[in-house]
């Protein structure tokens, strides 16, 4: 069906290897061997793709290398035709058990959740709220990074202490509230404060 719909093989595995891999660049020898295609028929659609705006090429040490462009106005609803299978079964755009780990690294971190645009069908402004005390801030700001390489978009995060948070849950902040109303993915919930949150809203209701 995709092949029917996109019209080439070539650029079908082209934006297979660019839309899996967004923030890495690859050059041309590189993507033929890749995609196992003729290097006309891949320089052909490599400019094709140029046109369109989903890649964007630079030169590096004499070298033109090409990546997707996470900036394209069509760049997440085609990374989610086009990404690996195991992500799409998953409500969450990324693998959150293998974050999991990288977040709980960061310090005494309570509560890790993915909206916004690391889960399907979210429609939070936020995209990740880690809750917990003593963070490095270096860490913080290189896991978000590791994970906007991972899912291939820019990415809003807050944080808050953790007595902040239980404050905020216990008189339904609004931000808090927003982001918990929203469609979302509970990476961490150590001290399983977010059950007990959602079991009072649904007696309440």
């Amino acid at each position: 069906m995709i092949d029917a719909l996109f019209g080439s093989k070539t650029r079908i595995k082209l934006l297979n290897l660019f839309l899996n891999n967004p923030g890495r660049a690859f050059y041309v020898r590189e993507i033929t061997r890749e995609v196992d295609e003729q290097i006309n028929s891949v320089r052909r659609e490599l400019a094709n793709l140029i046109t369109v705006g989903i890649i964007k090429s630079d030169t590096v040490d004499n070298k033109l290398y090409y990546e997707a462009d996470t900036e394209y106005k069509f760049y997440v609803p085609l990374r989610e035709i086009f990404t690996n299978s195991d992500a799409v079964a998953s409500d969450t755009k990324v693998e959150a058990d293998v974050w999991l780990k990288k977040f709980e690294a960061l310090g005494d971190v309570r509560v890790v959740i993915f909206a916004g645009k690391l889960v399907y069908g979210s429609a939070s402004e936020v995209d990740i709220l880690i809750i917990g005390n003593d963070l490095s801030q270096i860490k913080l700001k290189n896991t978000i990074k590791a994970l906007e390489r991972d899912s291939g978009v820019s990415l809003d995060y807050a944080t808050l202490k953790y007595d902040d948070f239980y404050y905020r849950l216990s008189v339904h902040d609004q931000f808090v509230t927003d982001i918990l109303s929203a469609k979302h993915t509970v990476v961490l919930n150590e001290n399983g404060i977010l059950v007990d949150y959602e079991k009072e809203n649904k007696e309440a209701k």
